[in-house]
């Protein structure tokens, strides 16, 4: 699998550099490219993350994991380029999937496994302590399971055993009743006199029914087998295969911490950690003989923080020096050019303003040309070291798949010299001062310069004392910190939830609607895969979260119910992410006035850059932009945020892992230009549709401990529910699945009138409120944008049929 990945992957960079290094003016074929590109990537991804968790090789995995990081930030780079083309967060590439002979599963974002794996113990430690917290607070809702006493046991037992007695009683009483009515049936026959004609008629209607439902069901099964729309009964049990593979599963992460585990490190240093002390005096003391030659004095030594060593060994010869010179020479006459350059295009957009039809045509002309890519590089690199290592190694002999001592060495051997290198210097130092005192007669620079370096001293303390002062708790642990967070309730426990748990199908008409200049409502699918872009890939690996598109806040808008709030979770539980939760009613009544809010924020913010990644999550986040507050919730002052969020955003810088995600329901009750100046990237979140809701259904009642048999309809129960959204599906099957009604399933099957007079209890969703969101998501810059680029679509297909009917009329 890891073969054949990389064989694609080269492929695939080939391929890149051949087609996206020149500029294309047709923008449909553009975004082909783009889609096609977009979905090999994601194969090669898919692939490259199952074989990163199956190999047990340590450093294979580590060659992988580089290769697999350049793949994600890959993904988002095209991702970005997708959207800024056709200006929507959401694609259609149905008719590219059809082509290339694929299903929609195929471009399902998986999310990779290690970023929970490689740090399991870390996160479970969090975990216990977060518990502890609040168990001592008293704001755990579940608390553990105490010892029960002696007195509490013998009662529950005296229950427990008269129970016994009464149902044995009422089961010896039921016996008699049904003897004495039996007798007395018996009586009234023999008076009567029976008659076995009706007897046996009778008995063979009976049989004749029951042996015609049984064979009507099992044609009707063997049919739905033989269309393919049933699994045959040998493949509907769990085999034996499968739970082998389970438990080699759950083994292989054991031997995988096992082999990483592994160190060579000491056995390096005891073997050649002497040579290289050897070595790197007598390059350090060559230079100084040099040095002490050629300009007639001995160096200064270096600083650690100049470098030590590697700067007297980094030092140029003459003729590199002049070539540096030429360059710095080059690079500023290229400045002026550019310089030269803007100042025309400013002459060229004044222009543009005087004449916006000029203006149009000229950036009609200007060609598609992809942007430059920060990934491509370690694509490559991770590509040149499968080639150079792995492609061509003999696998047999290693059985185990055990490490490799050589490549671990070529890997410590650096680590080992920088260990070697700080000893060194320290012996080097005072072997330059003995070296200045015998030949030159010179003290050290630190006599003669103690008193400039206090003055320097002074100078650097006054300097500190303002960074110092941005620090509001300089004084605190983290520990602290994070202990008063949740005892205040700002970090919260995340429920365990996959997003493979949010459930939805994929809109197969997507591509039919466009043509027709309709704009779809997303699917389930959909939102899901922008959750992994934009919330999942980049908090789960810290390369892509520094180099790939920075998505510092994520917005979720839609009714309620859709699942915002399981998003939020499914995110931290994905990425292992701490919780905290800044929502107006949570923040209500804590840390008072600007300077608590202040202080509330920078314990929040560093809390969750020291123990990244971090979701920020602000529930109902329109009030904080509202236009006006109502009257019941003035003493919650939800705008105290207003101000400080967008200084809570600039604070956060590319190598945080830190995403503050905003939920609502109501988004047209906010100002709109500061709300989408906080959260750079929206994602609407509609009501399911039938293919939604069909396998919504299914999916909650089996979880529910429901069975699904012939006498439920799901396709009715996904018909009526049309308008619906999931939470409302969720009460419908907690409704009629009680504990007593799990119990008569065996004897009484599910109906679906059960669910649909359950359901019928709610409100849904109206199409009113499904346009005011598609109304409102029409003022945002996104869907400003998208509305001017139908428009234009629209305008250049009317002039080009005016032009053919022009043409016609001549002819």
């Amino acid at each position: 699998m890891w073969t054949d990945a990389q064989k694609d992957l080269d492929i695939q960079l080939r391929r890149e550099r051949e087609e996206f290094l020149q500029p294309e003016k047709d923008r449909v074929e553009v975004f082909k490219m783009l889609a096609a590109c977009y979905i090999k990537y994601m194969q090669i991804f898919r692939n490259l993350e199952t074989a990163h968790d199956q190999l047990v090789h340590r450093q294979k995995r580590s060659a992988i994991r580089q290769v697999l990081d350049g793949v994600i930030g890959r993904i988002l780079e095209i991702k970005k380029e997708m959207v800024e083309l056709e200006k929507s967060e959401f694609h259609y590439i149905d008719n590219i999937l059809e082509d290339l002979k694929l299903l929609p599963e195929d471009i399902e974002v998986p999310i990779p496994r290690y970023f929970v794996k490689e740090k399991l113990e870390v996160l479970q430690q969090r975990e216990k302590i977060l518990d502890q917290i609040l168990l001592n607070t008293g704001l755990q809702t579940q608390k553990p399971l105490k010892a029960m006493t002696f007195e509490e046991a013998v009662k529950v037992i005296q229950i427990a055993e008269r129970a016994r007695q009464g149902r044995c009683r009422a089961a010896f009483m039921k016996r008699i009743y049904l003897e004495g009515k039996r007798e007395r049936q018996t009586k009234l026959q023999v008076q009567m006199g029976p008659n076995p004609d009706d007897a046996a008629t009778c008995i063979q209607k009976v049989w004749r029914g029951y042996i015609q439902r049984k064979k009507t069901e099992k044609m009707r099964e063997e049919e739905m087998i033989f269309l393919g729309m049933s699994l045959p009964p040998h493949l509907k049990a769990t085999s034996s295969s499968q739970m082998h593979a389970g438990q080699i599963n759950a083994l292989q992460g054991d031997a995988q911490e096992r082999h990483e585990e592994v160190f060579i490190k000491n056995k390096l240093r005891e073997m050649e950690g002497l040579d290289i002390k050897e070595t790197l005096q007598d390059q350090i003391g060559q230079c100084f003989i040099e040095c002490r030659h050629i300009i007639g004095k001995f160096p200064d030594y270096p600083t650690e923080e100049a470098g030590g060593s590697k700067a007297i060994l980094s030092q140029k010869t003459p003729e590199q020096v002049a070539a540096e010179l030429a360059a710095k020479k080059e690079m500023a006459l290229q400045k002026k050019a550019q310089k030269g350059k803007k100042e025309k295009e400013e002459g060229k957009d004044k222009m543009k303003g005087k004449n916006p039809q000029r203006a149009g045509k000229k950036e009609e002309e200007e060609d598609w040309k992809m942007a430059p890519s920060n990934f491509l590089s370690i694509m490559e690199e991770g590509n040149s070291q499968y080639k150079a290592v792995w492609q061509n190694r003999d696998e047999g002999w290693d059985f185990l798949q055990d490490h490799d001592p050589e490549l671990i060495k070529e890997e410590k051997r650096e680590e080992v010299e920088e260990e070697i290198r700080v000893q060194v210097d320290e012996l080097m130092q005072q072997k330059l001062e003995n070296l200045r005192l015998a030949v030159d007669g010179e003290k050290s620079d630190k006599q003669k310069k103690g008193r400039k370096s206090e003055k320097k001293k002074k100078t650097t303390m006054r300097k500190k004392i303002p960074e110092m002062e941005e620090d509001l708790t300089p004084d605190r642990t983290i520990d602290s910190l994070y202990t008063e967070l949740v005892e205040e309730g700002l970090l919260i426990k995340a429920k365990t939830v996959n997003l493979s748990d949010y459930v939805g199908e994929y809109s197969y008409l997507g591509t039919t609607l466009r043509q027709v200049d309709v704009e779809p409502m997303p699917s389930l699918a959909d939102v899901r895969q922008l959750i992994a872009l934009y919330g999942i890939l980049p908090l789960g690996s810290q390369t892509v979260h520094e180099k790939a598109p920075l998505v510092k806040a994520l917005l979720l808008a839609g009714p309620a119910g859709v699942g915002k709030k399981m998003l939020v979770h499914a995110i931290c539980t994905e990425t292992g992410a701490n919780l905290f939760n800044l929502s107006a009613s949570n923040i209500a009544g804590k840390y008072p006035g600007s300077n608590g809010l202040q202080m509330m924020l920078h314990m929040v913010l560093k809390v969750a850059k020291q123990l990244q990644p971090s979701v920020v999550w602000i529930g109902d986040t329109e009030k904080i932009f509202s236009k006006g507050v109502p009257k019941a919730n003035e003493e919650m002052n939800p705008k105290r945020l207003e101000k400080f969020l967008p200084k809570f955003l600039k604070a956060l810088k590319a190598q945080d892992r830190v995403l503050l995600v905003g939920t609502t329901n109501r988004p047209f009750d906010a100002n709109l230009k500061p709300f989408c100046k906080v959260y750079q990237k929206i994602i609407l979140i509609p009501r399911p549709d039938y293919a939604s809701r069909f396998v919504l259904w299914k999916h909650i009642i089996l979880q529910n401990g429901g069975a699904i048999t012939n006498l439920l309809n799901i396709s009715c129960l996904a018909k009526v529910s049309d308008g619906f959204t999931q939470g409302h599906i969720v009460q419908a099957v907690q409704a009629v699945l009680s504990e007593l009604r799990l119990l008569q399933m065996t004897r009484k099957p599910l109906r679906t009138a059960e669910f649909v007079t359950s359901l019928a209890r709610q409100d849904p969703v109206y199409k009113e409120e499904e346009e005011t969101f598609k109304a409102w998501y029409a003022k945002t810059p996104l869907g400003k944008a998208c509305i001017r680029a139908l428009a234009d679509s629209k305008n250049t297909g009317k002039g080009k049929t005016k032009e053919g009917n022009k043409g016609k009329r001549k002819n």
